[in-house]
């Protein structure tokens, strides 16, 4: 006991867990304050798990193009009717955007793939300016 107070609770910052139960018979609750946290995982309290999950983005510029691109043609498509055939570039368009996004960039025989779906679909694909794009980061990376 300080001089000059009364008994009781200290005023002032206090520091680590309070140990026991609070006079009202609760258990005291701890707090955790985080401030900022960037590219990191984790967890707190008994039985949590983590999992994380980084995806490598594009690996240069031109992967990068070739992402945007294939988003603006996906973004496109959607506005016309599906056949088999845009259902076809659809599926490439899809494999080659997640390609590039979890490893960083789309591997030769995918971009192959691409370009043949692509130029099965020349009718509409060619009017539109997201397909010219398309066709164009292709040749780029494909040196066609």
């Amino acid at each position: 006991m300080t001089p000059g107070l009364p008994p009781g609770p200290t005023s002032g910052p206090t520091s680590g867990p309070t140990s026991g139960p609070t006079p009202d018979g609760r258990q005291p609750q701890r707090t955790v304050h985080i401030g900022s946290v960037t590219g990191s995982a984790f967890a707190v309290g008994d039985h949590n798990t983590v999992t994380q999950h980084q995806h490598a983005g594009p690996a240069d510029e031109s992967q990068a193009e070739l992402l945007r691109a294939v988003q603006e043609l996906r973004a496109d498509l959607a506005r016309f009717v599906a056949s088999d055939t845009t259902e076809v570039l659809d599926a490439e368009l899809v494999s080659v955007a997640d390609e590039i996004e979890t490893a960083g960039g789309a591997a030769p025989g995918r971009l192959a793939r691409l370009q043949e779906a692509l130029t099965a679909a020349g009718a509409l694909t060619g009017t539109l300016a997201s397909g010219v794009a398309v066709a164009e980061a292709l040749r780029a990376l494909l040196g066609g």
